[in-house]
């Protein structure tokens, strides 16, 4: 799992879903055709891999043994392209999962064949509104698109039964004096400009009490960027770079920090298409302070898991923040709310549901629903691979 980025988290965690879904069930038939490769062997693999699915789709197309095939993001979709003659002829629907990078990576050539992909298909199942945008901008259709949210393990990550307990563990293992009283904020992710990590740093972190710390997860090419701005605001002993870290060392953090926050900026062309990190610090009852921008905006119910706050306003993110200082109450309150808003709303069985109601109209009717993200769990398709 220390190899996956977010789509792949994506494929793996609904494959098993659905996996788990088809199990006697009579009517759903589920098959599925994975890669799974380290990230230093996956450019040389995925050529192969896609030339074995094809072949596969070919074969189960002919047979009449598919009714709808569902891609895992826009680099598998590229198949429907040279296949939907094929499919079309046999009466296969297909659908693609978009995340956002997939669908907005400025190279030129990839940009003259995303149109053509949503061309091919029958539906597209971003995973947030901005992605939606993003597709219909390069060509999709309001017809094909129907948004449906990525989910999280209901048992990736546990609570802490005490924070203060987690806090201590945390600083234990980090060699941290940081006091039992002191605000800990974090962040996880690749840090790149658009996390807003650095600016954060620089422009959000000098405005706050002595008593407020920041600890950063993660790696990028931010990282020196990151670290100029500590030094040129003195915040070495406040703000600390964590690096890569195990997955069980991420678990210590989301439990033993009280707020996650996710600062991000507009970068043009690099778009944040959901934001699994905020339903990962959600698990463990840690609630955020994000930006009120792009996919951000479909996993954070303003009040409930956390709050929303104007992008690139250090004000409002201080004022978001200040608000938890020394507030123990508010923070347990917060806290419950957002575990039992995460696991109740993006559990993956909730999802694998949304996306098999999603198919089940695509198979019956050509068109999936209408596109919200709030569709009532469906019944299964009777066949999808």
């Amino acid at each position: 799992m220390a190899n996956l980025g977010g789509m792949q988290r994506v494929a793996l965690k609904l494959h098993e879903a659905m996996t788990r879904r088809a199990r006697g069930d009579d009517v759903l038939h589920y098959d599925s055709c994975l890669l799974r490769s380290s990230w230093r062997w996956v450019h040389v693999r995925t050529p192969l891999f896609l030339i074995r699915t094809a072949l596969r789709l070919v074969t189960a197309a002919r047979r009449e043994e598919v009714d709808v095939v569902l891609f895992s993001s826009m680099v598998t979709a590229s198949l429907a392209v040279p296949l939907q003659g094929l499919f079309r002829h046999y009466g296969v629907r297909t659908a693609a999962i978009t995340h956002g990078l997939d669908v907005t990576t400025p190279f030129p050539p990839y940009q003259w064949f995303v149109p053509k992909v949503f061309s091919a298909l029958d539906a597209v199942f971003p995973v947030s509104r901005a992605t939606a945008e993003a597709c219909l901008q390069r060509g999709a259709t309001t017809r094909q698109v129907h948004v449906v949210p990525n989910g999280i393990d209901a048992d990736r990550f546990e609570a802490p039964q005490d924070r203060a307990t987690a806090r201590e563990a945390l600083t234990e293992e980090r060699h941290s004096s940081l006091s039992s009283d002191a605000l800990l904020l974090c962040s996880v992710g690749r840090q790149v400009k658009r996390k807003g990590t650095a600016w954060f740093v620089d422009q959000v972190m000098p405005t706050l009490p002595s008593d407020v710390h920041y600890w950063i997860a993660g790696d990028g090419p931010q990282d020196e960027a990151i670290q100029a701005a500590i030094d040129h605001n003195g915040l070495g002993d406040r703000v600390r770079q964590l690096g890569r870290i195990s997955n069980d060392h991420l678990a210590r953090l989301y439990r033993g920090a009280d707020l996650f926050v996710m600062p991000n900026v507009p970068v043009e062309d690099d778009m944040e298409g959901f934001g699994i990190v905020l339903l990962e610090a959600g698990q463990c009852g840690t609630p955020a302070i994000a930006a009120r921008l792009e996919g951000i905006q479909d996993v954070i119910t303003d009040g409930v898991n956390g709050h929303l706050v104007e992008p690139q306003n250090p004000t409002a993110f201080r004022d978001a923040i200040l608000q938890y200082r020394q507030a123990p109450e508010a923070l347990a309150d917060a806290a419950e709310r957002v575990r039992t808003h995460t696991m109740t709303t993006f559990s993956w069985p909730s999802v694998a549901d949304l996306y098999l109601s999603a198919l089940r109209a695509l198979h019956e009717s050509g068109t999936p629903p209408a596109p919200t993200v709030s569709d009532p769990v469906g019944a299964p398709v009777p066949s999808a691979a």
